[in-house]
């Protein structure tokens, strides 16, 4: 693993019926009280990598991003907000499915607000082997060939925003992954752990 720098534009939107918060679509269901329901729309930018990428994964076929289709429930609860998010590739790159599972809680203190989660995600074995496997084709001496199996990551992440006007805020989102033993075992990696720091700003018309 390396260091990736990526800039993205951000573009929020929400009706009645619709949420927009790239890169996330979501089509609204009808509320029951607390519970929030959706089908959800989701681009995974982070996925996909080059052969140029890294020098390990010099001689690899290009791994691609996607679309993942699927769908999200949120309940809003007192002590926390818990989310369950399943999704299944439907660019069909990987033909893979993923289940995440989250509970987040956001403090206000004037201007700013904190906002930790714990999210733990499964990968079944498809998305792992697509993501990181090596084929047969692309074994090398110090890289064999690999076939890696389903795999739970678990996320400990902090989002911090500060809004100084009702038009502009910024946030902070540092972020922390254990990953699973499917990616651990790769012959692509060499950590068990992987870290995301997101800068952002937001200005609302």
């Amino acid at each position: 693993m390396g260091t990736r720098t990526t800039v993205i534009p951000l573009l929020s939107y929400e009706n009645r019926w619709v949420r927009v918060a790239e890169p996330v679509l979501d089509l609204k269901l009808p509320a029951h009280g607390p519970m929030v329901m959706a089908l959800r729309a989701r681009y995974a930018f982070e996925d996909g990598y080059e052969p140029d990428d890294a020098p390990v994964l010099n001689g690899m076929a290009e791994r691609k991003s996607g679309v993942w289709l699927g769908a999200h429930v949120l309940w809003r609860g007192s002590l926390a907000d818990l989310g369950a998010e399943w999704l299944a590739d439907a660019s069909g790159h990987s033909k893979g499915q993923r289940l995440r599972l989250s509970a987040e809680r956001t403090w206000r203190m004037g201007s700013v607000g904190m906002t930790p989660r714990l999210a733990v995600q499964w990968n079944d074995r498809k998305t792992m082997d697509y993501y990181y496997g090596v084929r047969a084709s692309e074994a090398l001496p110090g890289r064999p060939a690999y076939r890696a199996g389903a795999a739970t990551h678990v996320e400990l992440g902090l989002r911090s925003t500060y809004t100084w006007a009702p038009q502009h805020s910024v946030y902070l989102d540092l972020s922390a992954t254990r990953l699973g033993s499917g990616a651990r075992h790769s012959p692509l990696v060499d950590g068990s752990t992987e870290s995301a720091l997101r800068l952002g700003y937001l200005y609302r018309f």
